[in-house]
């Protein structure tokens, strides 16, 4: 494409994406001096105001808040943000950061342009020496294609929509998908009295404290959130779901079996939907007897750790299982059921079609080393596994987005490799 046209102003950078990826990598922009520009298609962080239910909270606890410049100094280190306070400590990170934020700019595209960037966004062209692609996996809520089949007399929502029991209409719910925001979201239908239909996957769990600490702080420990994908394979972890449990009421362990023995119904995966029924496969035993070992796996490699260090800890423990699914229901009948509403807890979608840059493998994904792509100048930033288990968590996406301007400074000559 020709630059012929109009272009508004040249930057040394360009961030795409106003969340905690984008502004944490304006923050050492500007700590380099660097001029440069932040554009967001809504508001700053509006994934955490528009896409969290009303009492979502943290599942990890408050001292892994630590973005650059602004690590979590409440009194309740190792407690569990809600939904309130966690705009509160975002909103004074954005404030800490004063980046050049516009908000309301959407980029349309992303070109190479003889050795610059071209950016094409919705308040004109722009060029640049660098961009850094802050838009993270979370783009739009995915949905299955079966969805089109639920009758209209059933309201549908995605997870990002859902606010609270209430908003729903009478009636059952059926929450498809188990991972966090699902197993989460049915805990509190399930709290408020509603009867749940919950669709379960492959999503692991992880008990909440274990032998007298919170696991987070243990795994801290042992070193699990430094491992790197240059450790384990990129391929493999970038693809892992998150494991469920909560950091709800003082955090605890989400135990979806405990759920059916107090009234919820649980499922195996959704194969489909036709003649007003939800249809699924035969996985529920499998399911839950997975995420079982690996929350028994995850205990087992803290007593390890114990042994090995000799620490003065309560003793440990294996879960047994308290409820065990008999012959699984192949279909539930929406109407029959009395189902009024559905949450899709299916995961979002990335889009990257605003990205004309060849960074991108057969299957979409941005091939990068640490955020370091192919392309010269070009980076991308925000992603689950981008280096360590920590990446894409508030813990560590501040160190990322470090690495990934040093990269470029250095690669720049701006600064020395020393």
């Amino acid at each position: 494409m020709s630059t012929e046209q109009k272009i508004e102003r040249r930057y040394g950078a360009i961030v795409v994406g106003g969340g905690q990826a984008g502004l944490s990598a304006s923050y050492w922009l500007s700590r380099a001096g660097v001029d440069h520009v932040v554009f967001e298609k809504k508001s700053v962080m509006h994934k955490w105001r528009e896409e969290r239910w009303d009492t979502f909270c943290l599942v990890t606890p408050n001292w892994q808040c630590q973005l650059p410049g602004h690590a979590y100094e409440g009194p309740d280190p190792h407690g569990f943000m809600v939904k309130h306070e966690i705009l509160s400590y975002l909103d004074g990170f954005a404030r800490k950061t004063n980046a050049s934020v516009r908000e309301g700019v959407e980029v349309l595209a992303v070109e190479r342009e003889k050795g610059l960037f071209l950016v094409t966004a919705s308040a004109g062209r722009f060029l640049a020496d660098a961009v850094f692609l802050a838009t993270s996996l979370y783009g739009d809520p995915y949905r299955p294609r079966c969805a089109a089949r639920v009758p209209d007399s059933v309201a549908q929502i995605h997870s990002a929509e859902y606010r609270n029991a209430a908003a729903l209409p009478p009636g059952a719910v059926i929450v498809v998908g188990a991972g966090q925001s699902g197993a989460q979201i049915a805990e509190d239908l399930h709290l408020d009295g509603r009867k749940v239909h919950l669709v379960t996957g492959n999503a692991p769990r992880c008990a909440r404290f274990y032998r007298g600490r919170d696991v987070v702080d243990w795994l801290t420990d042992i070193g699990q959130y430094e491992i790197t994908v240059a450790d384990e394979g990129m391929g493999r972890k970038r693809q892992d779901t998150n494991h469920y449990l909560t950091g709800r009421d003082g955090g605890r362990d989400i135990d979806l079996r405990a759920f059916a023995r107090q009234g919820m119904s649980l499922y195996g995966r959704l194969n489909d939907v036709r003649d007003g029924r939800m249809v699924f496969e035969p996985s529920l035993k499998a399911n839950l007897d997975e995420a079982d070992r690996v929350y028994n796996g995850i205990n087992a490699l803290i007593d390890r750790h114990i042994a090995n260090k000799a620490i003065d800890a309560p003793p440990g423990s294996v879960y047994q299982p308290v409820w065990t699914p008999g012959e699984e229901p192949e279909a539930l009948d929406l109407t029959a059921s009395g189902v009024g509403a559905i949450v899709w807890a299916t995961g979002f979608t990335p889009d990257w079609s605003y990205v004309q840059l060849p960074i991108f493998d057969g299957s979409g994904y941005p091939v990068n080393r640490r955020g370091v792509t192919s392309v010269p100048g070009a980076f991308v930033l925000g992603l689950p596994w981008l280096w360590t288990w920590g990446s894409g968590r508030f813990l560590s996406v501040g160190r990322d987005a470090e690495s990934v301007v040093r990269h470029w400074l250095q690669a720049a000559g701006m600064v020395s490799a020393a």
